[in-house]
C-alpha cells in the first residue's frame, strides 16, 4: 500500500470537511458545489455573490497551486509528466456525461458536496438517500463500462 497516497487522501479530505464547517459556522451556508455555483451563474442574489466566488476561485486554484508547486504531489496518473491523467473517452462523451451530472444534481437537490459532505454530517435522511442514489448509479456505471462494454481498465 502506498502510504503517501493515502495521507494526501486523508489531508485533502480534512480540509473538504473544514472547509464545509468553516462556511456553515462563519456564514450558515451548506457547502454544496453544484448549489452554490447555480446560485451564482442563475440567480445572481444581490450582496451574496463574494463569498460564492471566492469559494470556487478556492476550489480552482488549489490544484492549479499543486502544478505550480511540482506537479507529482497528488499524481494519480501513474505517469511522471501527468497531473490527472488521459481521459479514456473522447469529448463529446465527457460533455454528454458532464450534462448529466448537472441534471442528476438538479433533480437530486443537490450534488455529492452537498449530500455526502454536509448533508451525512448533518444526519439527514433525504441526504443519505441521495447518496446512496449516486453511489449506487456510479458503481453500476463503472461496472457497465469495464466489463459489458469493454471500456476502461
Amino acid at each position: 500500500m502506498d502510504w503517501s497516497s493515502s495521507l494526501y487522501g486523508l489531508a485533502g479530505g480534512v480540509m473538504i470537511g473544514l472547509s464545509a464547517v468553516w462556511l456553515m459556522a462563519t456564514l450558515g451556508r451548506i457547502a454544496g458545489i453544484s448549489g452554490i455555483l447555480s446560485a451564482l451563474v442563475l440567480e445572481r442574489p444581490e450582496g451574496d455573490t463574494a463569498w460564492r466566488l471566492t469559494f470556487l476561485l478556492g476550489l480552482i486554484s488549489g490544484p492549479l497551486v499543486l502544478m505550480v508547486l511540482g506537479g507529482s504531489l497528488g499524481n494519480v496518473a501513474g505517469e511522471p509528466g501527468a497531473v490527472i491523467g488521459a481521459p479514456i473517452a473522447g469529448a463529446g462523451l465527457m460533455l454528454i456525461a458532464g450534462l448529466l451530472v448537472g441534471l442528476g444534481t438538479g433533480i437530486g437537490s443537490g450534488c455529492t458536496s452537498g449530500h455526502g459532505v454536509c448533508g451525512l454530517s448533518r444526519l439527514s435522511p433525504r441526504s443519505m438517500a441521495a447518496t446512496l442514489t449516486f453511489l449506487s448509479a456510479g458503481v453500476v456505471t463503472v461496472y457497465m463500462m469495464r466489463h459489458l462494454w469493454g471500456g476502461g481498465a
